[in-house]
Formats: C-alpha cells, sequence, structure tokens
C-alpha cells in the first residue's frame, strides 16, 4: 500500500435560489494551509447576500481558482485540495475529481472500485428532489486551468490522471490558517483601503475586526483611501470610480425592470398620529414589552397589514405566463433597509400572524441581521407587500419604486411636530400636533386608483384611532 493525493475540486455552488455568480469577497485560506471539513475557507457575496462558505473537504490546500473581487459563475471551480489517501499498487493511478461532490457510490460486490461518501455542506444539504442539472452541449472538452494543466468541465466524468508526488515525510504540516471575525461591510472597506485585513490587529468584542480597526491600519500605511475608497481613471484625478456589484448591481437591474415593466401610480395623505404616539408609549412602558424596540415603523407596519386584509389586491402578484393576478393567502411583509452595501428588502414570513411584540421583534431582528450583513437568500425571496421608512432621514415623502413581482410598496415619511387644525365649527383651533406622510406606489394593472385609495386611508385610520385595529 502506497500514499497517494486526490486532488478535489470544490465548485462555486448556487447559495440562493437560482443565483448565477457570486463576487470572492475575501478567503481564509492559502495555498498550504491545512482545511478540515466545515471550517470557512472563503466569504462570498451574491446579489442577494453575503455568505460564508465551509470546506467539503479535509486536505491541504493546493490552488485558489479565483482571486479576492472576482466575480465566479455558479459551478466553476473556486479551489483544489489535496486529498491524502492510500491505494493498493495494483489498482493504477489514483484519480482526480473536479466536482465538489465525489460519485455515487458503486453497487456492492463492485470489487476495487472505491465507495466515497458525498460531502454535505454546513447550510447546504444535498438535494432532496431528482430534478438533473442543466447540461452543456455539445462535446465535452477541456480547459486550461490557471496553472496550464488541462482541466475538465464539471460534466465531465472523472479520468486516470497521475497522482502528484507526495509530500516529503521530514516537512511539517502547514498549521490551519485562522479565520478573521469581521462583518462584510468591514471587509469591504478593508478592500477598497488596501488593507489587508487578516494583518489587522482585532480590537472588537472577542477578537472582532471593526471599523476603526481597518481606518488606523490605513492611516498608518499610509493609505489616502479614506476619502476617496476606490480607484479613479487615469487622468480623472478628482472623480472616484466605485465597481457596480453584487447588491447594488442587483438592486439596480430590479428597479429598471420594475419602473419599465409594472405601470406605478402613487398616492399621498397626510395624517395626525398623535393618538398612536402616546399609545406607543404607553405600550413600552408595559413590562412585557421590557427591551423591545418599538418603533412607529411597527405601528405603521400593524396599519398596513391591517388594511391589507380590507384591499386584498394589494397584496397580490401579476403572473404573466398563467395570465392571472395571484391574490396571496400571506402577507410576507418586506422592510426596506439601506446598508452599506446598498439596498435590500428582507421579508418577515406571515407577518399577519404575529402579535405587536412579535411584529416588534422580528423587524428590528430582520433590519439588525440586514446592517450586519448576515440577511439569508431565504430571507429575500418571497416577498409579497413592502414598506420603506424614509422618514428617520429627515423625508417628508416619496414616490417609492415597487419592489419586483409585488403590487404595493409603503413609503413612512418624516413624524414630527406640525400645525394642525382640530375641532369643528366655531371650537376650530390650530395645535401642534404629531403629524405623519405617508405614500403608496401600486402597479396600476392589479390595483385600481380607488382600491388604493381605500388602503391608504386605511392605513390612515387605524394611525388616527389606533382603537381601530381592534375592529
Amino acid at each position: 500500500m502506497l500514499e497517494t493525493q486526490q486532488i478535489k475540486q470544490f465548485l462555486m455552488p448556487d447559495v440562493g435560489e437560482g443565483l448565477t455568480e457570486a463576487e470572492i469577497i475575501s478567503w481564509s485560506v492559502q495555498p498550504g494551509d491545512t482545511v478540515e471539513v466545515n471550517q470557512v475557507i472563503v466569504e462570498v457575496e451574491t446579489a442577494k447576500a453575503a455568505v460564508e462558505l465551509p470546506s467539503p473537504y479535509a486536505g491541504v490546500v493546493a490552488e485558489l481558482h479565483a482571486a479576492a473581487g472576482e466575480t465566479v459563475d455558479v459551478g466553476r471551480p473556486i479551489i483544489s485540495i489535496a486529498i491524502a489517501g492510500t491505494a493498493d499498487t495494483s489498482a493504477g493511478p489514483a484519480e482526480t475529481s473536479t466536482g465538489a461532490a465525489p460519485a455515487a457510490a458503486p453497487a456492492p460486490g463492485s470489487g476495487s472500485e472505491r465507495v466515497e461518501r458525498q460531502p454535505v455542506l454546513v447550510g447546504y444539504g444535498p438535494r432532496t428532489d431528482a430534478t438533473p442539472g442543466r447540461r452543456r452541449r455539445g462535446p465535452v472538452t477541456s480547459h486550461p486551468a490557471p496553472n496550464g494543466t488541462p482541466e475538465a468541465t464539471a460534466a465531465s466524468a472523472p479520468t486516470p490522471a497521475a497522482a502528484p508526488p507526495p509530500a516529503p515525510a521530514s516537512a511539517p504540516s502547514p498549521a490551519p490558517a485562522q479565520a478573521v471575525l469581521s462583518t462584510p461591510p468591514v471587509r469591504k472597506l478593508a478592500k477598497s483601503l488596501g488593507v489587508d485585513i487578516r494583518e489587522v490587529p482585532p480590537t472588537g468584542p472577542h477578537g472582532t475586526v471593526c471599523r476603526a480597526d481597518v481606518e488606523q491600519a490605513a492611516r498608518h500605511n499610509g493609505a489616502d483611501a479614506l476619502t476617496t475608497q476606490a480607484q479613479s481613471a487615469p487622468g480623472d484625478a478628482r472623480d472616484t470610480r466605485i465597481p457596480i456589484r453584487g447588491v447594488r448591481k442587483h438592486t439596480a437591474a430590479a428597479m429598471v425592470s420594475s419602473a419599465f415593466t409594472a405601470p406605478h401610480v402613487t398616492e399621498f395623505i397626510s395624517v395626525d398620529v398623535s393618538a398612536m404616539m402616546s399609545l406607543r408609549d404607553e405600550v413600552a412602558a408595559r413590562r412585557e414589552f421590557a427591551g423591545v424596540k418599538l418603533s412607529p415603523l411597527v405601528f405603521v407596519a400593524r396599519a398596513v397589514l391591517r388594511a391589507a386584509a380590507r384591499t386584498p389586491e394589494i397584496n397580490s402578484s401579476w403572473d404573466e405566463a398563467a395570465q392571472e393576478i395571484v391574490l396571496h393567502g400571506d402577507v410576507n411583509l418586506g422592510i426596506a433597509a439601506a446598508t452599506e452595501r446598498g439596498l435590500i428588502v428582507p421579508n418577515i414570513k406571515q407577518a399577519q400572524t404575529l402579535s405587536l411584540r412579535e411584529l416588534a421583534l422580528a423587524i428590528d431582528d430582520l433590519t439588525g441581521v440586514a446592517r450586519a450583513g448576515r440577511t439569508t437568500p431565504a430571507a429575500m425571496t418571497g416577498g409579497t407587500l413592502t414598506i420603506t421608512n424614509i422618514g428617520p432621514l429627515g423625508v417628508d415623502t416619496g414616490t417609492p419604486i415597487l419592489n419586483p413581482g409585488e403590487a404595493a410598496i409603503v413609503a413612512l415619511g418624516s413624524i414630527a411636530r406640525r400645525p394642525w387644525v382640530v375641532g369643528t365649527g366655531d371650537s376650530e383651533r390650530i395645535e401642534p400636533r404629531w403629524v405623519a406622510q405617508l405614500a403608496v406606489s401600486f402597479d396600476h394593472r392589479l390595483v385600481d386608483g380607488e382600491q388604493g385609495a381605500h388602503f391608504l386611508v386605511d392605513v390612515a385610520d387605524v394611525l388616527r384611532s389606533p382603537g381601530l385595529a381592534q375592529l
């Protein structure tokens, strides 16, 4: 029996639902490093979220096939790992595997063929359906790998190849690379400033590299990118160029598609929400709401959910292929969140079933995870109705663009003390009141102007008189 090595290639997986590419944010390993199964080896950014990918193999990193900042198609090799093993000298040379998953185990009694298990990435289990993957057309060909050796495509079967020579017994095993604890926005900042985040001394909690650490390292290195954060084009020293990638690229394409495929209509209303603000203070003081962030957005979300039940067309979608309007039974409520990676709209599943406290906790968790860059692809899909809160930015109102596939989006503007006419007849007077600006944009194919108006008035009525939410 002789020691042999197999080179296993890990292909870029589809970490979302039908995503076709992902950008390499940072590698946690380098060639020569020893890795274990399920050790995080790379962080990638898709059009929906940043995801850490674990290794499906244990061994030594042989080669990285993509550099940080490179966009890689799903199914393309991103790393090769040398797997140590033993083989019978009479069994022939070792094999080189090019897929992320080894071939299925042979039938019992097949003799000298090796039986292998399919590795499963943490968070990405094996497929349970029998739907075959897409196949390339035409004959299977080989392509030159970055190191100049032929590399088979993912669709081809493994072919016998000469095993690389085993490492000398006296050579020490490389120490495993230690993963850097940080967040995607901080990693992105480090990349834009030309700072190697692996060399930055961490000062954050539990050894986390924070923004201040990266900025300090940039100043120490003499980097002048704190104000530019991008590479200017030659000859345009005053210009800043930012690559359009990841979430921002996806958002731009989605907004253009939405604006030019769905006929948008926007309606506006101003409403006295003084009663809602008083109720918020009363509820926040209750024992069961201790430690719960109870923002006005929570009450607006509750009002939107009630109004959507009275105007179901607001919670619908247009099925072009079937030529049908789909009225959704559940409200998967999207909350638009501005992050350093761009605008994303994760959603709360079956939001209409949640109590006020549960809704407050769900919104706080959703926005916190989004700003940390950890929103999962599942949270980004399946939304049916969206709220965007532009009030904290000091904006009164706007004309929001629909989240693609949805019938409506509600914009909550600033809530401020404004002069307001109260009372009727001879008792009319002007008082300072809490006043909010609301807008709703809707797809005119799905929602008529009257339906949109009824919906917006229902939302305003609940905010003006919160007791109506109990009816």
